[in-house]
């Protein structure tokens, strides 16, 4: 991983909450395997393995490029645009979900063969 600075790095956007907004507004399946923040703007999206891939959609949608893990102990950043992982500065806390949310949820979202519904 690189360590350097990169545009669409946002050091005072906080994030937009603890769950994935449009799977929890009801846009898809409305649950999601992990959580991706946008470092532009804090828009917490869920990953590409979930089944509706809302982080990268905001990413080309929005123009925000850069993401972060939003996981409990991943602090490593991705762009979209060079398909690179890269180290980058601290963002606003929180740092992660809640480490008492699940993964997969919304528990009460997740079906009970979540396993084969992912995009691999």
């Amino acid at each position: 991983m690189e360590n350097r600075p990169v545009q669409g790095i946002n050091l005072t956007a906080t994030p937009s909450g603890t769950g994935c907004l449009e799977c929890l507004s009801g846009d898809g399946p409305g649950w999601w395997l992990h959580l991706r923040r946008c470092a532009e703007c804090g828009h917490i999206g869920c990953c590409d393995s979930s089944p509706s891939q809302h982080a990268s959609i905001h990413a080309r949608t929005a123009g925000h490029p850069v993401m972060r893990s939003f996981e409990p102990g991943e602090n490593w950043f991705y762009e979209h645009t060079t398909k690179k992982f890269f180290r980058g500065p601290r963002l606003p806390d929180p740092q992660s979900r809640p480490l008492e949310q699940p993964s997969p949820a919304p528990a009460e979202k997740v079906p009970a063969d979540w396993r084969e519904r992912l995009h691999r």
